[in-house]
């Protein structure tokens, strides 16, 4: 109990970085002065990280074991919050988005550990239903990401292009900037000590040997078919790709979008923010009990199709009934990650982590997808933007219809 109490922890703590990212987008376009596009970087260099890092975790674990995993996506997590200090020092934006790699290269390693750990801990039936609790957790870390931001990293002060010429005029401008640039600190600061704490708290603590894929004959070779050749497996990753460009999409852009097509000021905006993180959580927890009583894909499947009409509806109507239909959108994302990922990692066995850090690697999404988005938003209007997680609510929707089906073990033709 106690080991999965911790584990079920991390998913609060992996929340939190991923949610402040969409308040550093917001706050980077102003302390920097780039655009939409450029601040999309944020995303990007955060979500390399679990492309590149994913895959070299499931090696380690393979060998060390999940507990070996976790610690270091621990380690990497805390270090790259603290960099976040002296990037500020420096007032260089690659130096934020190198420390964003470092705190996503741990959380490859967290989530490549987590979610199979959780999974295997007991019968394979029940694992969405599982990982959907743990994953319960997740928005919780979110909600306070956003809350934290809103209040500790955003001042409030939104200058006019007349005030900004007055400040250049007087020379205070860029010291204006620098102070916008340094609120970032503290709260990473916070964050990495008490990330650098709960490793030592895990480091302290026996786990249990868990998953066929920890066995000395798992150890000498994989069994059964490829995972090349398991459709359900190679759907389920295309489908987490598709899932995660949405969902970081949808959110990364959320302030600015009520801000356009509204008004509102960015601290309400980023409380509107706040709003979709508490429906994602209690859509989780709905969900979870629901999975009680209705096969995973079918939930997921329905799910799908409700989000892909509900952005269809924010492009088109722009304004508080489009921020009405994202905050109701990230009700029915709310189970999307965890099941996807229980149900392409089914019937691995011996296979399991290896297929379990492919799916992480497909977070990749975020970074891709929500460039497009940006470059979408510059060019057409941020609104039209929002057909892209639209398009792929649609995928993940034929994905949940024809492909998640585990029993299909065949090779993929």
């Amino acid at each position: 109990m106690l080991p999965f109490v911790l584990v079920t922890t991390l998913f609060f703590l992996w929340g939190i970085p991923n949610n402040l990212n969409d308040i550093l987008i917001r706050q980077f376009m102003k302390s920097f002065e780039i655009n939409r596009l450029q601040a999309g970087l944020v995303q990007s260099a955060f979500y390399m990280g679990y492309f590149l890092l994913a895959l070299p975790a499931a090696q380690l674990m393979q060998r060390a074991g999940y507990k070996a995993g976790i610690l270091v996506g621990l380690c990497l997590y805390g270090t790259g919050c603290i960099l976040f200090w002296p990037a500020a020092i420096i007032g260089q934006y690659w130096f934020f988005l190198m420390a964003l790699f470092v705190i996503a290269s741990g959380l490859a390693f967290l989530e490549t550990a987590s979610s199979p750990f959780i999974a295997q801990l007991g019968p394979a039936e029940t694992a969405a239903q599982r990982l959907n609790l743990s994953q319960a957790f997740n928005p919780l870390g979110c909600i306070t990401a956003v809350l934290v931001g809103a209040r500790f990293i955003f001042s409030g002060v939104e200058l006019n292009q007349a005030q900004v010429a007055a400040m250049e005029a007087a020379g205070t401008y860029q010291s204006y900037l620098r102070s916008e640039t340094l609120r970032v600190v503290v709260p990473y600061i916070v964050l990495g000590t008490v990330v650098l704490f709960w490793a030592v708290l895990i480091a302290r603590t026996p786990f249990p040997h868990v998953g066929l894929d920890d066995s000395p004959k798992s150890a000498a070779g994989e069994q059964g078919p490829s995972l090349f050749k398991r459709k359900h497996f190679m759907l389920a990753v295309l489908a987490q790709f598709l899932y995660v460009g949405a969902q970081v999409g949808t959110w990364s852009y959320l302030i600015t979008y009520a801000q356009a097509y509204t008004g509102v000021a960015e601290r309400r905006a980023g409380y509107l923010l706040t709003g979709a993180l508490v429906a994602f959580t209690v859509g989780r927890f709905i969900s979870t009990s629901i999975l009680r009583y209705v096969p995973a894909a079918r939930l997921l499947c329905a799910y799908a199709v409700i989000n892909a009409a509900i952005c269809t509806a924010a492009v088109l109507r722009p304004g508080w009934l489009g921020v009405g239909c994202l905050i109701a959108a990230s009700f029915f994302m709310s189970m999307m990650f965890p099941t996807i990922f229980a149900l392409g990692i089914k019937g691995l066995g011996a296979q399991t982590k290896t297929g379990g850090a492919a799916i992480v690697m497909a977070i990749v999404g975020g970074a891709v997808l929500t460039l497009v988005m940006g470059k979408i938003a510059d060019a057409c209007g941020l609104a039209l933007a929002y057909v892209v997680p639209a398009a792929c609510f649609a995928g993940i929707a034929l994905y949940a219809w024809l492909g998640a089906d585990s029993k299909v073990e065949e090779p993929a033709s």
